[in-house]
């Protein structure tokens, strides 16, 4: 598939390992969370209060890579260009491709919307996929809930991050509570940069359900770059001060471009 084939120009390395001796060095206690097994629950220590707790090793704690591709109707936008991918298809992509090189290089891999806890090996790899393609009923823009970030995991957000802000806000901040640090990659179509819209101009959601028409949609440029603009600091703000990356990518642009700086800046998170 194209993952793996845009997986195979990356130099594999370690990749972020962080283990001692055979990976087995006790890390810390973690409450248990939907989709972890039965078996895993360290009964002595889930004795001790109202919760159930797990054991995490080293080796389980920092050898997951968690993933969120946002796949809201507002991924889908293509823009004019016929030889452009829609965002959600470049995520989509990018997504698997950084999963191909987290499984390759030993790592267990998982998406972060749902609720199984993340897996090594190939077959993973092929559930995730899966996964990625359902289609169904979507908002016109996501929102990033995680339902499963293990502790001191490292993890990616693809979206073009144009809904409301205080969800990827909430997301950030649990996933930092976590030690969990990662990359927020937005992802844009270059028409929704450049604003290339003027005179008469119907403006419709991916989804259908907001529609706007405007007979002079030049003058609407300057206020939507501003807000463009101001997005784009608060997210770059937000990972600051969570100990995340901002990477910005454009669908004009090859996504050998967008792999490479998401994979060198998650091998730091060492």
């Amino acid at each position: 598939m194209s993952a793996e084939r845009l997986a195979a120009t990356i130099l594999l390395g370690d990749h972020g390992r962080k283990r001692a001796g055979s990976g087995d060095a006790f890390w810390q206690f973690r409450a248990a969370q939907p989709g972890d097994p039965r078996k895993s629950i360290d009964w002595r220590q889930s004795a001790r209060g109202d919760g159930h707790f797990l054991r995490e090793t080293e080796w389980q704690a920092a050898q997951s890579l968690m993933l969120w591709v946002d796949d809201a109707a507002s991924m889908r936008f293509a823009g004019s260009g016929a030889d452009r991918p829609s965002k959600l298809r470049r995520a989509q992509t990018l997504g698997l491709a950084l999963a191909v090189l987290a499984v390759r290089a030993g790592e267990r891999t998982g998406l972060a919307s749902m609720a199984e806890p993340p897996r090594a090996g190939s077959a993973q790899l092929i559930r995730m996929a899966s996964a990625l393609m359902e289609g169904g009923e979507v908002p016109d823009y996501g929102a990033p809930r995680p339902r499963v970030m293990p502790f001191g995991s490292r993890a990616v957000f693809l979206s073009d991050f144009l809904g409301p802000v205080e969800a990827v806000t909430d997301a950030l901040t649990a996933a930092a509570d976590r030690g969990v640090q990662g990359v927020l990659l937005q992802i844009l179509d270059p028409e929704e940069e450049a604003f290339p819209y003027d005179g008469r101009t119907l403006f419709e959601s991916m989804s259908g359900a907001v529609r706007f028409e405007t007979l002079k949609a030049g003058q609407l440029r300057d206020d939507y770059l501003a807000r463009l603009t101001a997005r784009r600091a608060a997210l770059r703000d937000l990972c600051a001060r969570t100990g995340w990356r901002y990477q910005l990518h454009h669908t004009d642009g090859s996504a050998e471009a967008a792999l490479l700086p998401l994979y060198t800046a998650l091998e730091r998170r060492k």
